[in-house]
Order: structure tokens, then C-alpha cells, then sequence
């Protein structure tokens, strides 16, 4: 991070319009996922990067309820940051995602070997992600409003040996992902299919957030 607490997308004339149209003020995205910002970006939102200092702990267990309890964490962290400023007039977008998979919920590997294990229970298999988005609102003079929801897709993978799995970890792909894999990068040699929202399992699934970006804000 630079001095400067934001770092600004560029915006040109028509982002400047969508965002008029469809959002209240200034949109900021709680985090340095590269894989949301590429996705904003893609459906014409122009941002701003503000990634959340939240500490991200939770005690709930079912997928669902952990990640709309993180992004929310991460919204408000950045929500207060902001408010604590003085700052008015703007959106934030909070985001979560993990993988399930027969009561395990997988986020990020702790390291290569972690990886690997994650990867031989879903190899061969149908799990889920979920990814649970949380909006905060503030506008000029009135308290900051927030909505949350979630997304789930399911995932089936195609069988992978046991070196196909280390040379894929060893690629280092998989180390910032949950559920150790990219399904939109060398991952997606073994996925067999997606029901559901394909962005959810990339990490935000931009077509319900604008939906409710339009329908709450």
C-alpha cells in the first residue's frame, strides 16, 4: 500500500454513467483478490481498492453461514474505516468464498502439502463453493445500510493421479485459492463441469451483486 489509502481504478466516461445508474456514490471493494477486481472490472463497474483489515474469525460451521458472517466482517471493518474518516456517499463490497465438500469446508491451503490433500478429496468428485457477499451503503446524512447474501455452485471434477496433483500444486497456483485450485486457470484441465454461476466459483458472483447492487441500493 502506498501512502494514499485508496488506489483507484481508472475510470472512463461510460463506467462514470453505470455507476450513476446502478450504484450510490463511489464503489469500494473490500479486497486485493485480483480474481474480483478482473470481475468488476469485466461488467463495467469502476472501483476503488480498500482491502479489510478484519481479523476474519468465525465459530459458524455450515459453508453458507461462514462466509456471509466474513464478508460482512470484512465490509463493516472498511465501512467503519471510511466512516471514522469523515467519508460519505460510497458502497462497499465485502466477499468470502470456500469450498464444501461432505461437511469439510476448505479455504485457503496452509501450504503445498495441504494442498495436495485437498485436492485428492475433490478430485473425482462433485463439491460446492460458496461465496457470500456483503454490500454496506452510506449515504450523505444517513446511517450505513447493509445486505448480505450468498451464492453456491456446484463443481465436478475429473480424477487426477496423485502426480498430477503435485505437479499442479508445484505449480503455486493453488496457494491463495480456496479449495487449492483455479477453476479459470491450469485447474481447468480437470473440471469436468459447473452448475450454477461460474464467476461464484471465481471468486464473486458479479451478475447476483449487481442485481442487488440495483435492487437494495
Amino acid at each position: 500500500m502506498t501512502a494514499c489509502l485508496y488506489r483507484r481504478c481508472i475510470m472512463n466516461r461510460e463506467q462514470r454513467k453505470e455507476n450513476k445508474q446502478g450504484t450510490a456514490g463511489r464503489v469500494i471493494l473490500a479486497s486485493a483478490s485480483p480474481r474480483r477486481k478482473e470481475l468488476l472490472a469485466q461488467i463495467g463497474i469502476a472501483y476503488e481498492v480498500v482491502p479489510s483489515r478484519a481479523e476474519e474469525k468465525t465459530e459458524k460451521k455450515l459453508p453458507e453461514e461462514i462466509v456471509q458472517e466474513l464478508s460482512a466482517q470484512k465490509a463493516s471493518e472498511v465501512c467503519a474505516r471510511l466512516e471514522e474518516q469523515g467519508e460519505d456517499g460510497y458502497t462497499v463490497i465485502g466477499a468470502d468464498t470456500v469450498v464444501s465438500f461432505q461437511g469439510e469446508v476448505m479455504g485457503k491451503p496452509k501450504d503445498a502439502e495441504d494442498a495436495c490433500r485437498m485436492l485428492r478429496i475433490l478430485q473425482g468428485n462433485t463439491h460446492q463453493v460458496y461465496t457470500g457477499v456483503t454490500l454496506c451503503q452510506k449515504s450523505q446524512g444517513h446511517p450505513a445500510r447493509f445486505c448480505t447474501f450468498y451464492e453456491k455452485t456446484d463443481v465436478s471434477m475429473y480424477s487426477m493421479s496423485a502426480e498430477e496433483i503435485e505437479a499442479y500444486v508445484a505449480t503455486g497456483e493453488p496457494m491463495d485459492k480456496a479449495g487449492a485450485y483455479a477453476v479459470q486457470g491450469r485447474c481447468a484441465a480437470y473440471i469436468r463441469g459447473v452448475c450454477g454461476d461460474y464467476n461464484n466459483v471465481v471468486g464473486l458472483p458479479v451478475g447476483r451483486l449487481y442485481q442487488e447492487m440495483k435492487r437494495k441500493l
